[in-house]
């Protein structure tokens, strides 16, 4: 704590973070305002100054606390919400007075739990950081490394479908005369970026199994990308994420400079779960899915994710992992909370890359198992194949070799997402009983939403980008 003027005390971490800085403050009538305006004749004189206060409401301690918070100097402006909502005031009164941080003054009960992360989501999607009492909400590091057109896939969480919906990005802008190239991070990434092309590497299992063999993780999101997708990919790690979608740790920034000496025209930067790429792009696709719980999609920071993207997709908008009435709230949240959010609802659909008609086929995949019979209705029915084995334990290599050793036996293919321990474990298990092996792609599918033709709103997105 730092000792100001007697007893008073404000905290020195605080101090450090307004210094230099142009603030405006969010203020309540609960407290009495000769106590509020105390803080805010403060806090300008170990900052840039206050832009302006915005009033939150509460009149118990005084009816006239707005008349009492006027500054004797007219140097600051006061926001009342009045018609509006206290977001819209807020989104205002940033605009219109341009702050380098917000400071929360305010307390129960006008603003609660749920309340400061929609405040803390709002103001960092205008680029500003966020502070209180004891807490401190910072936008993600965005870098500005890129020197071309770029587009980011960001998500809400892990297991959601990144990788498939990443491939389905770069298989697209490939048919469009496109050459991107895919930065990926992953918890299982290389120390140091690791390049692939796949016009000049034999994309086999066998390659695969060779990079399993000598230490590496060849089922990383790069491999997944570079084999299903067909592009040029560059491999990066992080560990940790944030509440905004920062890593604690990376290498991507390093990953994202490799592109810069590529002949590649566009790059596609994807995330990981719900952490971000920490550098700057044109562009953002947020992924999202129906089998989320619905909070972590609408609040928390989910809604910062949803607020500072072009285009939301909702995956799995089908049962078993979510029901209509579900999805409906999903769709209707979205545009409460982002009216001009452009969103897609869609499935997946599982895609063999080699022929499995009339095979017996062990299929392993880090799907839950609530949707083994649809998929194995759907591989039999569309591909003329028998499911004989299944394992969803892509991601649990104890219980994955336990189901492999039950059924992988009576089976001609090992069919198998590119996923975890599906290399290391299930390709190779595979390779050693004699059974070929085919990897799998979910394809994209869309069911709903207010995109017409998602593809063509992809497209678009880009080829504007590359235009500027």
């Amino acid at each position: 704590m730092n000792t100001l003027k007697g007893s008073l005390h404000l905290d020195k971490t605080i101090l450090v973070r307004i210094n230099s800085k142009a603030l405006l403050c969010l203020v309540d009538g609960e407290h009495y305002p000769p106590v509020t305006k105390w803080t805010v004749n403060l806090l300008e004189q170990f900052s840039q100054g206050i832009t302006s206060l915005v009033f939150m409401g509460g009149t118990e301690k005084v009816s006239d606390a707005v008349e009492q918070l006027q500054p004797e100097s007219g140097s600051y402006k006061i926001y009342t919400p009045k018609d509006k909502s206290l977001i819209s005031t807020l989104m205002k009164a940033i605009d219109e007075t341009s702050p380098d941080m917000v400071v929360d003054l305010s307390d129960e009960p006008i603003v609660d739990y749920e309340k400061r992360f929609r405040l803390a989501s709002n103001i960092m999607s205008k680029g500003l950081s966020y502070i209180g009492a004891d807490f401190y909400f910072t936008p993600p590091q965005e870098k500005m490394i890129l020197k071309k057109p770029s587009i980011a896939i960001i998500g809400t969480g892990k297991r959601i479908g990144k990788t498939a919906v990443g491939v389905h990005i770069s298989r697209l802008l490939k048919s469009e005369d496109f050459d991107p190239v895919v930065v990926c991070m992953g918890r299982g990434g290389p120390p140091e970026p690791d390049f692939i092309d796949p016009s000049v590497l034999d994309m086999s299992p066998e390659t695969l199994l060779e990079v399993a063999d000598a230490g590496g993780h060849a089922a990383s999101d790069y491999w997944e990308d570079a084999l299903l997708g067909g592009v040029v990919t560059v491999g990066c790690r992080r560990c940790g994420g944030g509440f905004s979608g920062n890593p604690f740790a990376s290498n991507v920034i390093a990953g994202a400079e490799l592109t810069n000496e590529l002949s590649q025209d566009l790059v596609i930067m994807e995330g990981s779960g719900a952490t971000f790429p920490p550098i700057h792009t044109d562009k953002k696709v947020l992924l999202t899915s129906a089998g989320q719980p619905i909070q972590h999609i609408l609040d928390f920071m989910g809604e910062y994710r949803l607020l500072i993207s072009n285009l939301v997709i909702v995956t799995m908008c089908e049962e078993p992992m979510s029901n209509s009435r579900k999805i409906q709230r999903i769709y209707e949240g979205i545009l409460e909370r982002k009216d001009d959010a452009k969103i897609a609802l869609t499935v997946f659909r599982p895609e063999p890359l080699g022929d499995i008609k009339g095979k017996k086929v062990f299929l392993t995949t880090t799907a839950p198992k609530e949707v083994r019979s649809q998929t194995v209705k759907y591989l039999e029915k569309e591909h003329d194949c028998e499911v004989v084995g299944y394992s969803p334990h892509l991601s649990d290599r104890k219980r994955l070799k336990e189901d492999l050793s039950k059924g992988l036996t009576n089976c001609d293919i090992l069919l198998t997402e590119i996923k975890a321990a599906s290399i290391d474990v299930a390709a190779s298990t595979a390779k050693n009983q004699g059974c070929d092996i085919v990897f799998l792609h979910n394809r994209l599918e869309t069911v709903g939403g207010n995109v017409e033709n998602i593809d063509r709103y992809i497209i678009d997105l880009c080829k504007d980008m590359k235009k500027r």
